[in-house]
């Protein structure tokens, strides 16, 4: 567990997180339910997917792990997104995500959440507690200027200013020692991995390799907004690695295994439903 969630387990003396796996088994098991049926998909299928998708995400609420929770019922979602779901669906579950949003404060949200929250909006009211991350990986973002100053001469990581330095605050680490241009030719790389990932998705020749080639790239796109976001202090800081730089063992694997996904859809041949 980490700060009193259970995310992880243990087999043998090999430690894994299961909620990484879902990243990849969620949008593959809704796109193969989807792949024999009419697209758009109807009110029915709308619906049995989206009980697919709350199960996982309903576990890993319970570890607890709202964060996560979070992105992987997106995964699910960008499948239903993909296959063409009616744009009166996607407004309804706007309005009904809006909508339930002073329930969930008042009767879902832990309170160490609501303060994860608070302290987005004003992390100088507990400078030395729940604000300390983000006043000190805004420091050092800051402090990097657009050169940088070297490598292994960030102070802020260095001196132990500020936690999770390897792993959800990695990206203010690279921008104080590689600076803004650093962080420049990071995102670069970002965009073509993304834009590669929604080019086999068009390419895709059946229902199934454009929803989940469509899904795992939405996916990594979210990812890489929300641990950044996080860093800068725009969102609520949430245990989300950043793809390709975080240390982690269980994600690394499941970003490799969807690019590997990815690299099998474009090599697909034969039309067909599937």
């Amino acid at each position: 567990g980490a700060k009193g969630a259970q995310r992880w387990l243990a087999v043998g003396g090999f430690r894994f997180q299961p909620s990484e796996i879902m990243k990849l088994v969620l949008p593959l098991t809704v796109a193969w339910y989807l792949a024999d049926r009419a697209l758009p998909p109807r009110f029915f299928h709308i619906m049995v997917a989206l009980l697919l998708i709350g199960l996982p995400a309903a576990l890993i609420l319970q570890q607890p792990d709202l964060g996560t929770a979070l992105l992987i019922a997106a995964s699910g979602l960008f499948v239903l997104f993909m296959a063409g779901m009616g744009w009166r669906y996607i407004f309804g579950a706007v309005i009904l995500a809006g909508a339930s949003t002073w329930p969930a404060w008042m009767f879902v949200l832990k309170d160490y959440q609501k303060q994860r929250i608070l302290t987005m909006l004003d992390p100088e009211s507990d400078k030395l507690g729940a604000g300390w991350n983000i006043i000190q990986s805004k420091t050092a973002i800051g402090s990097g200027g657009w050169e940088g100053k070297g490598w292994m001469n960030g102070t802020q990581s260095h001196l132990d200013f500020l936690p999770e330095s390897h792993t959800d605050f990695i990206i203010a680490v690279l921008s104080e020692e590689f600076g803004l241009r650093g962080v420049l030719v990071l995102m670069s790389i970002y965009l073509l991995i993304l834009l590669r990932g929604f080019w086999i998705g068009i390419q895709a020749r059946s229902t199934f390799g454009r929803t989940v080639a469509g899904s795992l790239t939405l996916t990594f796109f979210v990812y890489i907004f929300v641990n950044m976001g996080m860093v800068a202090g725009l969102l609520p800081v949430v245990g989300v690695p950043l793809p390709l730089v975080s240390a982690g063992g269980t994600s690394v694997v499941t970003l490799m295994a969807g690019f590997g996904i990815l690299m099998a859809i474009s090599t697909e041949k034969s039309a067909g439903p599937r």
